[in-house]
């Protein structure tokens, strides 16, 4: 699928995602550095995670192409194949894991933001798992903001209009901390996410 001149899109399956194992991995990692996730995650903790989810035949990865360079990618999988803390919310409100299909980070190099692409990530992720007919709920979670955080960037544009547009409800009860390796060694080694959910069934 061609998004505009050079830029394509291509949605993987399985372990087909596997196919830009490196390059994928590669991309996380440098993302991850930036606000709101200020995280160390090197390459090769990030290819541990992609290979656990194409383990999944229900996993998919868009990714975003520059002619053949990977400039962005999005990724989802069954929340029964993400960690225990990811679950734990969920369960407290008495909802099956199994039925829960979990989008993890979307991920965009800086020149290719604000151009739209995030409504293909959200819509080849959304027809994907309405292929499926097994999941009453979509989720994603993402670290906790504040307003006056002096690590926040003065351009960081909130994209929390764009998800309730898409029908997902912010649900601030559901918490998780999970295990984090900050990019300042000063921060805290843990970080508090914050949950939202789309029903589609």
């Amino acid at each position: 699928m061609q998004l505009m001149t050079d830029i394509h899109i291509r949605p993987f399956t399985g372990e087909k995602i596997k196919t830009y194992l490196h390059s994928l991995a590669k991309l996380m990692a440098e993302v991850f550095k930036e606000y709101p996730y200020l995280r160390e995650a090197s390459s090769v903790q990030q290819t541990e995670y992609i290979k656990r989810a194409a383990s999944y035949k229900e996993a998919i990865a868009v990714l975003i192409f520059d002619n053949t360079t990977l400039v962005g990618a999005s990724l989802g999988l069954p929340l029964i194949g993400e960690c225990k803390e990811l679950q734990q919310p969920f369960l407290d409100k008495n909802m099956n894991a199994n039925d829960i299909f979990f989008f993890s980070a979307s991920l965009l190099l800086k020149p290719y933001r604000r151009r739209g692409i995030g409504h293909h990530f959200f819509d080849v992720r959304e027809a994907h798992v309405l292929h499926h007919k097994k999941f009453s709920h979509i989720s994603f979670c993402l670290p906790e903001m504040q307003e006056n955080d002096p690590s926040r960037p003065e351009d960081y544009l909130s994209l929390e209009d764009f998800w309730r547009k898409r029908s997902y409800v912010h649900h601030p009860e559901m918490q998780c901390l999970l295990p984090w390796s900050p990019i300042e060694p000063e921060a805290p080694r843990e970080k508090r996410m914050s949950f939202w959910l789309k029903a589609i069934r």
